[in-house]
C-alpha cells in the first residue's frame, strides 16, 4: 500500500470516528433518560438532562479527536 492511500484511509477512519462518536454518546445518554424517567415514573426530565449530557459529551469527543488528528497532522509535518 502506498504512502497516499495509506493516508487517505487514516483520514476516513478518523472522520468516521467523529460520526460514530458522537451517534453513540448522544443516543446512549437518550437512552438512560429514558429508562430512568420510566423507572421513577417521571415525565421526560431525565430523558431531556440526559439528551443535553449527551450532546455536551459528544461535542467533547469530537474536539479530542479533531485535536488528536491535528497534533499527529503537525507532528508529521515537523518531521
Amino acid at each position: 500500500m502506498d504512502k497516499e492511500t495509506r493516508r487517505a484511509l487514516i483520514q476516513v477512519a478518523n472522520l468516521s470516528g467523529i460520526g460514530i462518536a458522537l451517534g453513540i454518546t448522544i443516543f446512549g445518554c437518550f437512552f438512560i433518560g429514558l429508562y430512568i424517567d420510566k423507572k421513577l415514573g417521571t415525565s421526560y426530565w431525565f430523558t431531556f438532562i440526559f439528551l443535553l449530557l449527551g450532546i455536551a459529551a459528544g461535542f467533547k469527543n469530537i474536539y479530542n479527536l479533531v485535536r488528536k488528528i491535528i497534533d499527529e497532522r503537525n507532528k508529521r509535518n515537523n518531521s
